[in-house]
């Protein structure tokens, strides 16, 4: 059993810089759309996808089906895998907002402060039950499950769900559009066997050294 943990392609909304966790939301550009393709291929020479599942989010539904229709793979949609609500900030793209959006990471990675929220919206222990209940789903199923979701949703959460991942080396390490995070199963639980292009030991544990702990 494995899970490959892929951010969607480049959207309008990277672009533009705003924050978009709800619908209606941006679609792809022209170049997420081939990051999608690209993404297809390199999965498709290293493993044997058997199901994909994706935010409903349309930049991720639409990255999630140009890889099942390269792979010949069924989507389906979970809502588990959406973008983190940001609350009344939806929409917007004030530099203050975002600056308050990334001292709100660091209280929920670095200082493990995770009552906090965004402008209302969620907080970290809501975050991680979502992802959690669905990877403790697919996560009994054999073969290879690609989940299909995004950046803010992977900092917060994977550390929660892979034992070999702490909080600050997410937060330190955000994944790229179509950036993949591979995990297997290891004893009795789930551990990254790749971040990115980093191979990982299953028992080597992702983290930074103290004096890069404020995630900077």
């Amino acid at each position: 059993m494995s899970l490959i943990f892929a951010r969607h392609g480049e959207s309008r909304a990277n672009l533009l810089n705003v924050f978009a966790n709800h619908e209606p939301s941006h679609p792809l550009t022209d170049r997420g759309r081939e990051q999608a393709v690209a993404l297809a291929r390199r999965l498709a020479g290293r493993t044997t996808v058997d199901r994909i599942r994706s935010s409903p989010l349309l930049r991720a539904v639409q990255t999630a089906r140009i890889l099942g229709h390269e792979l010949g793979v069924p989507v389906v949609v979970s809502d588990a895998l959406r973008e983190f609500d940001v609350g009344s900030y939806e929409g917007s793209g004030d530099p203050a907002h975002w600056r308050e959006h990334d001292e709100v990471l660091k209280a929920w990675l670095v200082r493990n402060e995770g009552d906090h929220r965004v402008a209302g919206g969620e907080n970290l222990h809501e975050i991680r039950a979502r992802l959690r209940s669905l990877v403790d789903e697919v996560a009994t199923q054999a073969g290879t499950t690609v989940l299909v979701g995004h950046g803010g949703l992977y900092r917060c959460a994977l550390s929660d769900v892979l034992a070999n991942v702490t909080p600050r080396w997410a937060l330190a390490h955000p994944l790229a559009n179509t950036e993949t995070v591979t995990a297997r199963s290891h004893r009795g639980g789930l551990a990254a066997v790749a971040w990115g292009d980093l191979a990982v030991d299953p028992d080597d544990v992702l983290d930074l050294p103290a004096q890069l702990s404020d995630g900077s």
